[in-house]
């Protein structure tokens, strides 16, 4: 996984806590992808959404977040939650201060109540500050953004009937493994 810069697992879970069953399979001195594809074997599909958010680089974090969401959107999503997600998109495609602030605002008029909100605010979470304006900087804690990431990929997959649950868990955690391994979030065919 070329874009997972950590050598072992517990260089990624020193940043979030894991579920107790995952605590006895993830062995911290493994390479995460080891312990990502333990944790999709056994499962413990929320654990593995959090151990690839807190692995990936911020933009390829966003953009799971961001490819998520897209497809957990139907005829019935309220078009703020779409211009949330637009603005998360714009702030992978061109991550300026300006499309970073646009997400936040996006974010917050959605109240958080979606993956598309939280892949907004993982995007106003990747840089800068969140200070609020005329104050004094203050970036964001450097893995903030990973666990706005886990909740969007999260909410994106609860989305839909719970027969299929399972298997949207296994199609996002698979993109995202196509992310670290340096490709676009396809699943291959």
């Amino acid at each position: 996984m070329i874009k997972i810069k950590a050598k072992t697992t517990a260089e990624l879970i020193e940043n979030f806590q894991l579920s107790d069953e995952a605590e006895t399979i993830v062995m911290p001195e493994v390479p995460p992808h080891e312990s990502i594809m333990s944790l999709l074997e056994g499962e413990h599909y929320l654990d593995a959404i959090k151990l690839i958010s807190h692995g990936l680089p911020k933009r390829e974090a966003v953009w799971w977040a961001c490819i998520a969401t897209r497809q957990s959107q139907t005829k019935e999503t309220p078009p703020l939650h779409i211009k949330a997600l637009l603005s998360a998109e714009r702030w992978v495609q061109k991550p300026t201060e300006e499309n970073r602030k646009l997400a936040s605002k996006l974010a917050a008029e959605s109240k958080y109540q979606s993956a598309a909100s939280w892949a907004a605010t993982a995007a106003y979470w990747s840089a800068g500050s969140i200070a609020p304006v005329g104050e004094p900087d203050v970036p964001p804690p450097e893995h903030l953004y990973a666990h706005a990431v886990a909740g969007s990929v999260a909410l994106a997959a609860a989305e839909g009937d719970e027969e299929g649950l399972k298997s949207r868990y296994v199609t996002l955690i698979t993109q995202g493994i196509d992310l670290a391994n340096g490709g676009q979030g396809r699943l291959s065919s």
